[in-house]
């Protein structure tokens, strides 16, 4: 349950972090910031797919 939590958190932070990428910051720090976020989006997509293929618990 908790892993999850981690997942759905850093879907939420990858959000942001687009957010003020793409509206607050320009040149180096925008790339950065949005590679921060794509990995961010990337590392809860992995989690959410192992939550979901190791389904119900017992």
């Amino acid at each position: 349950m908790w892993i999850s939590f981690g997942g759905i958190g850093l879907f939420a932070i990858s959000v942001l972090l687009v957010t003020i990428s793409r509206t607050k910051l320009t040149g180096v720090w925008q790339v950065l910031v949005s590679t921060i976020a794509f990995m961010c989006f990337i590392v809860a997509s992995i989690i959410m797919v192992f939550i979901v293929m190791a389904g119900p618990s017992a």
